[in-house]
């Protein structure tokens, strides 16, 4: 699958005291990033929800780069890297033009409302992994 992109713009509330884009900030773009590259796939949190089905994030690491300041308008880009049964990894960057201000590798799992690991449907992972 190709990147996944979004804008965000940068506003005073994702800063701190420097001017800089908070490093927690990055944390909500790149959520945003999962569930637009979800949405567009038609797959939506609250469809998931009514299947007792939800996604909750297991790890991520995250290499900052580089500064993004206010008024910085980003890409978010998402693309698959991985998957299994019940895990998908994703690879995410915030760049400003053509430069990454941050990365992140991020495990999702896949778990039920009720408690505990579940499979992701046949139909969203053949949306998310063509082929697999």
């Amino acid at each position: 699958m190709s990147n996944h992109r979004i804008p965000v713009r940068i506003y005073y509330e994702d800063t701190d005291f420097s001017g800089n884009v908070y490093h927690a900030a990055y944390l909500k773009f790149f959520e945003r990033g999962r569930t637009e590259f979800l949405r567009d796939l038609g797959v939506h949190h609250s469809e998931l929800a009514e299947q007792g089905i939800a996604f909750a994030v297991r790890s991520m690491e995250i290499d900052f780069a580089a500064a993004a300041r206010i008024d910085d308008l980003l890409t978010i880009q998402t693309a698959v890297a991985a998957s299994s049964g019940v895990r998908l990894v994703l690879e995410q960057s915030a760049l400003r033009g053509e430069t990454v201000i941050a990365s992140a590798r991020v495990t999702v799992v896949a778990i039920k409302m009720s408690g505990g690991p579940a499979r992701l449907p046949a139909d969203l992972r053949a949306l998310l992994v063509p082929g697999a």
